[in-house]
């Protein structure tokens, strides 16, 4: 059963929440659900619907700037005026408390995809012992000394065309090149997924596809630059399991080498815990991919292998 609600944030927006349960059963465990770029919560309602299946309750928000809260507050593509990756890195904060207070015995796993991840990562920062476990899905590396030209270019951006205007030149730039190593393209989202219908679904949802503002932009290059440095990685709870999952052919995590410098840099930091697989022609979304349902299963035996633990 899915049940949609606002909850007040401290600086005083309402963020658009989703919850997937069955109220006539006890969760043996509530996933914390932090959505994608250009997308919304709700179209995770196929894997939550799984997961409840298998008594675990999911909750998820729609970011700033994204579905049911962009429309609310009017701003689509935009979190905030001054240090928006971290005002949704508290959103998230906010809304684990929320979970915390209706479930105090349940344990709590976060997961995120894409920007969600990236957000989680900053999550995990800064909040170190608010979640029993982490699933990150289509995560990527450190851009490095390309992410520092995207940063000063999007603050350019915003010079020359104010904040909350769409950045085509930075959409371009983030996006512009991730079909390139897929044969017979016939949209500009066939990298999200090897199942046409669910690009199809994306392409036709309203919520999906927007080009985000100049102010989003660099927001997002300053919270990617942020969740790499060392010296933040260092203040992950090193107990944490992890668990890590991506195509293979996902242009965001590099085709995987994103992905392993991420768990390189965690290892190396004294975050021992970690299990990843990569999925053999899998594109961005594996959770909309052709073979989605093996990695439902995937996740549920590995959530049910942390609750033996916890």
């Amino acid at each position: 059963m899915k049940a949609n609600s606002w909850l007040k944030m401290s600086d005083g927006q309402e963020v658009f929440i989703s919850k997937w349960s069955d109220e006539s059963i006890q969760p043996r465990a509530v996933l914390q659900l932090s959505h994608g770029m250009a997308e919304h919560i709700g179209r995770y309602e196929e894997f939550a619907n799984f997961l409840v299946e298998h008594k675990v309750f999911v909750v998820g928000n729609d970011h700033r700037g994204h579905g049911e809260t962009g429309k609310k507050i009017g701003d689509y593509g935009f979190f905030a005026e001054e240090s928006g990756f971290e005002r949704a890195v508290e959103d998230l904060k906010e809304i684990n408390t929320e979970i915390h207070k209706k479930y105090p015995t349940t344990p709590v796993f976060i997961m995120g995809h894409s920007m969600g991840s990236f957000l989680v990562r900053r999550f995990l920062q800064r909040f170190h012992n608010d979640v029993d476990a982490v699933i990150l899905s289509g995560t990527g590396g450190n851009p490095g000394f390309m992410g520092k030209i995207a940063k000063v270019i999007s603050k350019s951006q915003i010079r020359k065309l104010g904040q909350k205007s769409e950045s085509q030149l930075m959409n371009k730039l983030v996006f512009g090149r991730y079909n390139k190593h897929i044969a017979n393209v016939k949209t500009s989202y066939d990298w999200l997924t090897r199942d046409p219908q669910k690009i199809q679904y994306y392409m036709d949802d309203p919520y999906c596809g927007f080009i985000p503002t100049t102010r989003f932009f660099y927001d997002l290059m300053d919270g990617l630059e942020l969740i790499h440095k060392t010296e933040e990685v260092r203040k992950i709870n090193k107990d944490l399991p992890f668990l890590l999952f991506s195509g293979d052919q996902d242009p965001v995590g590099n085709y995987t080498k994103g992905v392993v410098g991420v768990i390189e840099q965690y290892k190396r930091n004294g975050i021992k815990n970690i299990e990843y697989k990569f999925y053999k022609e899998g594109r961005h979304e594996m959770l909309n991919e052709l073979n989605r349902q093996e990695v439902y299963t995937d996740i549920i035996q590995w959530i049910e292998t942390q609750l033996k633990i916890v």
